[in-house]
């Protein structure tokens, strides 16, 4: 005997039946677009564009700026060594101040020409790292031997340069120029490194490298726009953790402050190159050029993925509480007296630089889908 079925039956398993081939349709879509694991909408956002405009607005003229300066820092590193008078000085002390502020702006791109091979670290261990060693240095001076690619690399660079150029007493830094030709043959060969080392960046940003970064447009892991991405939040957070953390005291393992391990420390120009190195990152952040001009970088990137322009909104907002926090803090003293006398202010603007942390680190890297492919050791 037949069952009829209800016509309310029939209707419901017509209703399932579409429910399910839509829920079936639905998941082969996706199934076919899962090989891009961008949170990012890419029908409407082009990551060629974005590399081409970070390659052509920020990338190449940093580092065309950069070797520039290193070509006047080694011009005038050679006239000191040539004839060490206080002109002379003045004018390496000038042309370092300026190659250090062009560092500032190149400083977060330790990826492919400045990245790491075999031995080599990346660009910014092999010539920023601080605090310099000065026993290193000294020791150095006295053989009269010296090895620029070994692992000693807080023995040259930029701060060992400036270890050498600077100070309170400039008629000693030009007694001691005058009274050591090893001392001022090591000056001229840690600014030849130095020139040598940015001038081979340079050079393959404005060779081959520059294509095959725009072309390495995927998400995966060793794509450029997780490289990018990678070494703009090492490089935020090496200023958050070093430049300002570390002589505050606010690593592991340290009990107290240590001030003198402040970045430019003989200079005295620590807390200007704080300012400029957190500009540059702000700058990678938004998409915008040195002289102000925007340009499709990670900010529009994030307009295009679900949560992207609430999570725009609240990395503003900290943006904004962390400038207040940088003006608050005052221009002199220099960074390590102020941490030795009064540091309050700093202490604000570790607290507000922490708070913006979780919107550079993991809110965007879950909502683009990009890769941290390291480890900062603060627990963020």
């Amino acid at each position: 005997m037949r069952h009829k079925i209800h016509p309310s039956m029939k209707r419901y398993l017509l209703w399932a039946g579409l429910l399910i081939s839509f829920l079936a349709l639905s998941t082969l879509l996706l199934s076919c677009d899962g090989d891009d694991n961008s949170g990012g909408d890419d029908k409407v956002f082009d990551r060629k564009a974005m590399l081409r405009a970070y390659a052509d607005q920020l990338i190449k003229p940093a580092f065309q700026g950069l070797k520039t300066q290193t070509e006047v820092l080694d011009a005038a590193i050679i006239a000191l060594t040539s004839n060490a008078n206080l002109q002379n000085l003045s004018a390496a002390q000038t042309a370092w101040s300026a190659t250090m502020t062009a560092w500032q702006y190149a400083s977060a791109y330790n990826f492919g020409p400045a990245g790491e091979e075999g031995l080599k670290k990346g660009l910014g261990e092999e010539i920023a790292t601080f605090p310099v060693n000065v026993i290193k240095i000294e020791s150095r001076v006295d053989k009269g031997q010296w090895n620029l690619n070994d692992f000693d690399r807080d023995a040259r660079g930029f701060l060992a340069i400036e270890y050498l150029i600077f100070g309170e007493d400039q008629s000693k830094i030009l007694s001691d120029l005058n009274n050591s030709s090893q001392r001022r043959a090591f000056l001229a060969a840690l600014s030849a490194d130095l020139r040598k080392r940015v001038a081979d960046v340079h050079t393959a940003w404005n060779g081959s490298y520059a294509e095959q970064f725009v072309q390495n447009s995927g998400t995966d892991v060793g794509s450029s726009t997780v490289m990018l991405y990678n070494d703009f939040l090492r490089s935020y957070e090496l200023l958050k953790n070093f430049k300002l953390g570390l002589p505050l005291g606010k690593r592991i393992g340290q009990t107290k402050a240590e001030p003198q391990l402040v970045e430019a420390l003989y200079s005295g120009q620590s807390l200007n190159m704080l300012r400029l190195h957190f500009s540059a990152l702000e700058n990678i952040w938004r998409g915008k050029t040195k002289a102000g001009q925007d340009f499709p970088g990670l900010r529009a990137y994030l307009q295009t993925a679900v949560g992207g322009p609430v999570l725009i909104a609240s990395t503003e907002a900290q943006l904004i509480n962390v400038q207040k926090a940088l003006v608050a803090v005052p221009n002199a003293p220099s960074l390590s007296k102020q941490i030795s006398d009064n540091k309050a202010a700093l202490e604000n603007l570790h607290t507000e630089l922490q708070k913006l942390t979780r919107f550079f680190k993991s809110d965007l890297s879950s909502l683009l889908g990009l890769t941290i492919t390291f480890s900062s050791g603060d627990g963020d």
